[in-house]
């Protein structure tokens, strides 16, 4: 083919390539509040002006969120994780996989080149060459092959899209199970900072009736009581020494369970003991617009809609015809010493194997089902979306929420603690002067406990809900260096 034969096909070629059939994506419309819900609560009195205009710690990194509640010890275990959680790095390996694939997508816009050199051995038939007696001889070829998919119709170039946008959703998923792993270290730990400070009241209740069986003791030697108040006060001696071990057992669960988020195994990690203090960090909602933004899920969401947009461009480029430009140059000799002769050089242009230039004509309906399906599986990924960003704000209500109505109770428990303590003060009292039964005081020193444990919850439900809060509100996109470097 001579070159102004080759020129209408390549300026053909390159019109058609220009006309692509995939849709233009367009991220589909959700409805977004201008205000949260609970930020238009209105509070009264210092816990409002507090709600209003209480703000996270500005010096800290966004990505370090954790870093908020100055604990040292949280600090460390979310970067042990950072480094060694399996679920982590297996995140980051299928980051990898999915830059890998769009590699090998956006390798199909060149030409792909390969050389190799083989003997051939046949033999002719005789009527191939019109002669009695065929003929056979061994032929000796060394050739580069050049193959070359042009991309009529946009097929390659929505494959890519279609790759590309994988690639992101990996990286939006990286950072969702980051995200996840650090609010889930933190809850942990800090159910673990809540079974300590469990123990300690236990512990102290464990003490405060050891010394009433020894006073009770010394009351029934001396013939003030009967020995059924004696065995009441032993009783509840040794039931609290049984809750302190439940809670024992309760902790070394939990601290197992923190073990293997940091990707360590149990019996190499211990936590030193240390009571949960209350937390009184406030952190601000900002606008639901920007939740659409910091949310990696969200992203994730999206571009597994890019995606399947793209891959509906695939399915319609199945109608149209695909062109394959292939050739071969090199040299062919039936003599080894005579292969790299200038006399030797050969060359073709067109399929090596198949056709060039193919167009599918009826195929039982095969490519309708492939772009019914393409479609519907964009359609799926935009419930998906959606759906996803509706739990998002649900999330953010139900903790801001959370975080109101704790802080409100936070208060009125604080008072019940109050009375508590003067009750069990003043029972005690009464019963060393003989003017009550032990019953009343073990009354007192049960609601005592119960309202001390149920402050305790509260603290930890406090704790808890400010992690899932900023979880909610997508913690922050940015990555630690270790992870960054390991996501390249």
């Amino acid at each position: 083919m001579r070159k102004y034969q080759l020129l209408p096909l390549l300026t053909a070629t390159l019109i058609l390539a220009a006309c692509s059939v995939a849709p233009p994506y367009e991220k589909p419309q959700v409805s977004t509040p201008q205000l949260f819900k609970e930020a238009r609560v209105t509070l009264t009195g210092e816990q409002g002006s507090q709600w209003q205009t209480a703000q996270p710690s500005e010096a800290v990194q966004r990505g370090l969120w954790w870093q908020v509640f100055n604990d040292a010890t949280l600090n460390e275990l979310e970067d042990q994780a950072l480094l060694a959680n399996q679920n982590l790095q297996a995140a980051v390996a299928r980051l990898a996989q999915s830059r890998a694939l769009f590699k090998d997508e956006r390798a199909n816009r060149t030409p792909q080149i390969s050389a190799g050199i083989s003997p051939g051995h046949q033999r002719v038939s005789p009527d191939s060459q019109r002669t009695e007696n065929g003929s056979e001889q061994t032929l000796w070829r060394a050739q580069a092959q050049v193959s070359y998919e042009a991309d009529l119709f946009g097929r390659v170039s929505s494959l890519i899209n279609a790759a590309q946008a994988d690639a992101e959703q990996s990286a939006a998923l990286l950072r969702s199970v980051q995200l996840s792993l650090q609010a889930d270290v933190a809850q942990q730990y800090f159910s673990i900072r809540e079974l300590d400070a469990e123990q300690r009241i236990i512990h102290q209740t464990v003490d405060l009736r050891a010394q009433t069986v020894k006073l009770t003791q010394h009351r029934f030697d001396a013939g003030d009581i009967s020995e059924l108040e004696l065995s009441r006060a032993q009783t509840e001696l040794a039931a609290a020494e049984s809750e302190a071990l439940a809670v024992t057992r309760r902790r070394a669960v939990a601290e197992h369970a923190l073990a293997i988020l940091l990707g360590k195994t149990p019996a190499e990690f211990n936590l030193a003991a240390s009571p949960l203090q209350r937390i009184s960090l406030n952190v601000p909602a900002g606008l639901p617009s920007n939740l659409l933004e910091r949310r990696p899920d969200i992203a994730a969401a999206e571009r597994a809609m890019a995606a399947a947009n793209a891959r509906i461009g695939v399915a319609k480029a199945a109608y149209f015809p695909r062109l394959n430009i292939t050739g071969a140059l090199g040299y062919e000799s039936n003599e080894l010493g005579s292969l790299f002769d200038w006399s030797s050089r050969t060359f073709l242009l067109g399929p090596l194997i198949g056709t060039m230039l193919s167009m599918p004509i009826l195929d039982g309906g095969r490519r309708d089902a492939g772009l019914e399906r393409a479609r519907a599986v964009y359609e799926e990924d935009v419930a998906r979306y959606r759906q996803t960003v509706l739990s998002a704000f649900g999330e953010v209500e139900d903790n801001l929420a959370s975080l109101r109505i704790l802080d409100q109770q936070a208060g009125v428990q604080d008072k019940a603690v109050t009375y508590s303590e003067r009750a069990s003060h003043l029972a005690q009292s009464r019963y060393r002067e003989g003017l009550v039964s032990y019953l009343e005081v073990i009354d007192a020193d049960r609601s005592l406990l119960t309202q001390r444990r149920t402050t305790l919850q509260l603290d930890a439900e406090r704790a808890r809900a400010t992690v899932q809060l900023i979880r909610a509100l997508g913690g922050s996109w940015q990555a630690p260096a270790q992870l960054a470097e390991a996501a390249q």
